[in-house]
């Protein structure tokens, strides 16, 4: 008789990797949550696990690839192996299951954010334990489940999917059109959150500023009073409940509509971080036209001016693709003048990539791929001078920093961040070691820090 029938104690283990955007790893939070809360255990590798789950990115030719390749690193490790996420809603060019067709030996496939999917799949192939001890789960945030980040920061997903129809992307395909959650919900997982320890809470979706279209922005209720389903009021009660824990409020996947404008008073009252997040991809009036870009992208360097007169704390951070699909030298000099006038903080810059499926494929003017490179290379040179003066204009100022990292009680200095920095994909304060010899430093909690460099991407700082 083997050890899992004879050995009532012994808990199935479930490996599970997470790759993509923090959307797939809040989908990845919930599949884990429920799998806690059922009795299984996780498994730290691939071996040690009775069955794996890998939920994958399908965005573009890397991201499928890695995916692909970990896929079938579990299946040679493993055997027994659960795909979900964005890779798996995707069809090969015969309209079969892509991944079942390189790897037709997985268990199951489904979409993204297929929790209850995922877990059909795994009750079939290693079926419950009798005898969950569901109090004593470990990492989670009660009503908030179980969280795959640090614990002092978490993600909060606000919607699922996306009303847009732009040409180089195939998210609303994979993830299907605009769903808001409602607004309880929410509100209440960002309060378990607060409870629990977390001092920053990064509001993700495919489209913030769209929250509550779908459902007309209608009224909801949460602690026994009505609030409406829209960005600014959920922006509004995220700063009342973040306060008196003392925590940051981080908004991702902003589109520059009109409405934001409406935001921009909690910033500069420091309600909410003066931070956003927003996906410009373009400047050029044409550029955006073939790439369907909403909200009346050939205004927004007048928008972003508008924003910092309202708060001239706020900090930009965005997204471009260069090298796009008819993209003429004037265009993306137009561009790289943009990201200069509107003193972008952050820029990231995409070489303009061919996924299966995006119409922008169809679109004459496909650049060679040196070109594209080119240009992306081009883009980054002028965006880093940007962001480097700007980190330049720091040192001398007093900041507080969210403490991420401080071996040995931050003696010999640490890392963490201000409110300019989102985790993994802005820069960071690197903490020197305290003056004071009381002064110590604690993963998770703040401390005021005197900026004395900027280096590179990062700013250097003295705890005081």
């Amino acid at each position: 008789m083997s050890d899992l029938i004879s050995s009532p104690s012994r808990a199935p283990k479930v490996g599970f990797v997470s790759l993509g955007c923090p959307k797939a790893l809040t989908d990845s939070e919930l599949i884990l949550t429920q799998l806690s809360a059922e009795g299984y255990e996780t498994s730290k590798t691939f071996q040690g696990a009775d069955l794996v789950i890998v939920n994958t990115c399908g965005f573009i030719d890397d991201a499928i690839k890695e995916s692909l390749d970990t896929i079938g690193e579990a299946l040679t490790e493993n055997g027994r192996v659960i795909v979900t996420g964005c890779l798996g809603a995707k069809k090969a060019d015969d309209g079969a299951n892509l991944v079942q067709q390189i790897h037709p030996k997985v268990l199951a496939v489904t979409g993204p954010h297929a929790t209850q999917e995922v877990m059909d799949a795994v009750h079939t192939n290693l079926p419950k334990p009798h005898d969950p001890f569901l109090d004593l789960v470990p990492n989670t945030f009660g009503t908030a489940g179980i969280k795959l980040t640090p614990r002092h920061y978490a993600y909060l997903k606000i919607s699922e999917g996306c009303n847009h129809r732009c040409t180089f992307c195939i998210i609303p395909s994979m993830r299907g059109d605009l769903v808001s959650r409602p607004i309880g919900d929410v509100l209440t997982e960002a309060r378990a959150l607060f409870e629990g320890g977390v001092k920053e809470l990064l509001v993700i979706s495919q489209d913030t500023s769209a929250y509550g279209v779908d459902v007309k922005y209608r009224t909801g209720f949460w602690d026994g009073k009505p609030v409406k389903t829209r960005m600014l009021e959920l922006v509004q009660t995220l700063g009342d409940i973040a306060e008196p824990y003392g925590a940051w409020v981080r908004l991702h996947y902003v589109y520059p509509y009109p409405s934001v404008d409406d935001i921009l008073p909690l910033m500069a009252t420091g309600r909410v971080l003066p931070y956003l997040d927003v996906p410009l991809q373009h400047s050029h009036p044409e550029v955006l036209r073939r790439m369907k870009r909403p909200a009346s992208g050939e205004r927004n360097l007048e928008r972003l001016q508008q924003w910092r007169a309202a708060c001239p704390e706020i900090v930009i951070r965005s997204t471009f693709i260069a090298g796009f699909p008819g993209e003429t030298e004037e265009e993306f000099a137009h561009l790289l003048d943009f990201v200069r006038e509107a003193q972008i903080d952050r820029a990231g810059c995409f070489a303009y990539s061919p996924v299966k499926g995006a119409t922008a494929n169809d679109l004459p003017g496909m650049l060679p791929a040196e070109v594209r490179e080119e240009r992306r290379a081009r883009f980054m040179a002028v965006a880093e001078a940007v962001s480097i003066a700007k980190l330049q204009s720091r040192v001398g100022s007093t900041m507080q920093v969210l403490v991420d990292s401080a071996p040995g009680m931050g003696k010999k200095g640490g890392v963490g961040r201000s409110y300019a920095d989102a985790p993994e994909i802005d820069g960071v304060v690197r903490l020197l070691p305290p003056e004071k010899i009381s002064k110590t430093l604690k993963v998770g909690e703040f401390t005021k820090a005197r900026i004395v460099a900027a280096e590179g991407h990062d700013l250097v700082a003295l705890p005081i």
